[in-house]
């Protein structure tokens, strides 16, 4: 019988470990976020209990370990289209704008969990050019993001089962953008795979190898930061954004200290942030 209950003291070390190599504060009380993350994995590196597999892994002892870990404790269950507005405006507001610019359009994605986020952001694009004949001849570019490399090889195949697809899909795009795999599992199509590319990228670190954005996605990722590091995160965004570049972030995020980074453009429905020049 596996024992999965976690110590104080692991908890707070462990606490300690993830802020270091993730950003990511657990808080107080979140003993049972870190048993129903790491269960699995008591099994699949055969220990005893969670207390060892924790104390292994902060002790740095075992790479493949550490990356698991990480990848269990970041890995987030996302949806099609999630929250609706952010595709709708750009599709109806900010694709137009940008097609008469005339040049390619860089979107990022970021931690960007198991693609749904960038795959919904492709067939918005394509929506749009469908609707508009020869808009945004230059192309469209869509850069993804995640700290996990085995959640970004599963979304490089694009493969989806029926869970997942009934989380925000449509029938009608379900219908258009999907094959059916030889897997049983339904997979997205070429033409909207080819408009992503999926890159390894810890949000703590240094952005500037992506180069220049004119949209970024960064949605239900910041309130797991703490202030100071959420402050560094959006300051290292502004400075990859181009002039007057758009920033969407989730439903419950907001700038806060970064104001004088970016200003609210409050839509029907919907916001979004805007890179101050």
């Amino acid at each position: 019988m596996k024992n999965k209950e976690v110590s104080a003291d692991n908890y707070r070390a462990f606490g300690r470990f993830l802020e270091q190599q993730c950003g990511i504060v657990l808080g107080e009380n979140k003993q049972y976020l870190v048993r129903s993350r790491l269960s699995s994995l008591l099994y699949q590196y055969d220990f005893d209990d969670i207390d060892t597999l924790i104390d292994t892994t902060v002790r740095g002892h075992r790479r493949d370990l550490l990356q698991s870990v990480v990848d269990a404790m970041t890995t987030n269950e996302t949806l099609w289209f999630r929250d609706g507005y952010p595709f709708d405006l750009l599709i109806r507001k900010l694709l137009p704008e940008f097609a008469a610019k005339n040049r390619r359009l860089r979107i990022w994605s970021a931690a960007c969990s198991s693609g749904q986020e960038p795959y919904s952001i492709a067939m918005s694009c394509l929506e749009y050019q469908r609707r508009n004949p020869g808009a945004l001849r230059a192309g469209v570019e869509i850069v993804a993001t995640d700290l996990s490399s085995a959640m970004l090889a599963k979304c490089e195949q694009g493969l989806y089962d029926e869970l997942s697809l009934a989380r925000g899909l449509s029938a009608e795009r379900r219908q258009q953008y999907f094959d059916v795999h030889a897997s049983g599992m339904m997979q997205v199509k070429p033409e909207v795979r080819r408009m992503v590319s999926f890159r390894s990228l810890n949000l703590l670190h240094n952005y500037a190898g992506l180069g220049r954005f004119d949209i970024v996605f960064c949605r239900n990722v910041l309130i797991y930061f703490a202030p100071e590091i959420k402050q560094k995160i959006l300051q290292q965004i502004a400075a990859q954004l181009q002039p007057s570049g758009i920033l969407f972030l989730g439903a419950s995020e907001s700038i806060s200290s970064a104001s004088d980074l970016f200003s609210m453009v409050k839509c029907h429905p919907g916001l979004y942030y805007q890179r101050k020049s």
